[in-house]
């Protein structure tokens, strides 16, 4: 998408700054086992995460992508979930390589930063400052922060208000078909990275999708795709 100039630069987490699926297993997995239920393989779960935490409580409950458990079972798992992640969180989890140097040149050309994940809040905060991310970021929106996660375009919205930026200044890096639908919905630009779930789909497969700018190996070229194409140091608004 052409943008009107770029003034900032929108982040998914999950998949795209740090590989999360380990920590995510683990909770979805011990949950499991709080219902007499069989480990599932971290690559199945890895599958199951992209539209937020209480999807993959139904996911992970039931063994398949568009399940869902009865009321009763999954208020139980969604409480078993909570409590195991908030203690898994962050102890397996890994960022990837030169993301912290990526988001230190947005901000070095003067560029606002956001993190907008589907993950909520009471895990975000704490997982970004214990991987010392949170301080390159001048907004963080939450899933639990807005009606309706991402492929909604409300969380890249809610960013871009708190930024002070419009839609069409605004790139949105993330790993999924969520971000991709969420940044077309929104009107803003969008590059995805290969190093994230897609809900168990290759990224590669959504080439050429309306709205999607390019796909990359990483962030950090994510990064260097977005400053090649906007050069000029960016005005903070």
């Amino acid at each position: 998408m052409k943008l009107s100039q770029l003034h900032g630069v929108l982040i998914d987490l999950d998949g795209t700054l740090m590989d999360t699926a380990p920590d995510l297993a683990a909770a979805a997995n011990r949950m499991r086992a709080d219902f007499g239920l069989p480990p599932l393989p971290l690559e199945r779960i890895a599958a199951f995460v992209g539209k937020g935490a209480e999807v993959l409580v139904h996911r992970a409950l039931t063994d398949d992508l568009d399940g869902r458990a009865e009321p009763e079972p999954f208020a139980r798992g969604r409480a078993s979930f909570y409590a195991h992640y908030t203690v898994e969180n962050g102890l397996q989890a890994i960022v990837f390589d030169r993301v912290p140097q990526a988001l230190a040149q947005l901000r070095s050309r003067g560029l606002k930063v956001a993190c907008v994940t589907n993950k909520p809040k009471e895990f975000t905060i704490p997982l970004l400052a214990k991987m010392d991310l949170a301080r390159y970021f001048d907004a963080v929106v939450a899933g639990d922060e807005v009606a309706e996660k991402k492929p909604h375009p409300a969380l890249l919205l809610e960013a871009c208000r708190r930024m002070r930026l419009r839609p069409t200044e605004v790139m949105l890096i993330g790993d999924s078909v969520n971000d991709a639908q969420a940044a077309r919905a929104a009107g803003c630009g969008c590059v995805l990275v290969e190093t994230g779930y897609n809900e168990g789909e290759g990224v590669l497969a959504l080439k050429g999708s309306q709205g999607l700018d390019a796909i990359v190996a990483t962030l950090a070229e994510a990064v260097q795709w977005v400053l090649q194409r906007h050069p000029a140091r960016a005005q903070n608004a």
